[in-house]
């Protein structure tokens, strides 16, 4: 599950495993406002997504009550040790739909509560509440359920999560509109 620096914004290429991890560890950051959610993904030997060109990246996903500094990123990881496997359990819907109201306010200028992203030490970091990793999570759950279907019938088919970054029409040149974007990779399908 690799992800790269891009032109506009960040590729990542996913297979049917790595949609299921990429939704958790997204649920996770959701619903755990003090927890930083760190995804190794440099280290990727897959190449899917290498096509959209740009460096390697890692992921990390975070609350923005943490007030975390990405610059001190770089020494944080170097303390990080191997970890440990933990169980999680996911309710049934992790990521409740969105009301058509909600989603319009979404759009208005003065709307604030959207994911913010930076890079540092060759990490993407992705910031945000509770709401903004819910309604951006909404894709990653069509991903993990409606994707395999259309893959089915159509093998070839285009299947993407397209997850906004970031104030678009801003002038906050620190977090201005970008774009991740998780694609199905039909070759590790």
């Amino acid at each position: 599950m690799p992800l790269y620096e891009g032109r506009l914004g960040a590729q990542m290429g996913v297979d049917k495993h790595g949609t299921v991890d990429l939704a958790i560890a997204w649920w996770l950051a959701a619903r755990s406002p003090r927890s930083l959610v760190y995804l190794p993904l440099k280290g990727s030997a897959v190449d899917c997504g290498a096509e959209y060109g740009g460096r390697k990246l890692d992921l990390v996903l975070l609350h923005h009550s943490l007030g975390f500094r990405v610059s001190r990123w770089k020494e944080v990881r170097g303390r990080l040790g191997a970890g440990r496997v933990q169980k999680v359990t996911m309710p049934a819907d992790p990521f409740p739909e969105q009301e058509l109201e909600a989603a319009r306010t979404r759009w208005h200028r003065d709307f604030k509560d959207r994911l913010r992203w930076a890079i540092a030490a060759d990490t993407l970091f992705l910031v945000g509440s509770r709401s903004a990793f819910e309604f951006e999570g909404e894709q990653l759950r069509a991903l993990v359920e409606d994707c395999p279907s259309h893959l089915a019938e159509q093998p070839d088919a285009h299947c993407c999560a397209e997850i906004e970054l970031g104030r678009f029409n801003s002038t906050d040149r620190r977090n201005s509109w970008s774009q991740l974007h998780v694609e199905c990779c039909n070759r590790h399908w």
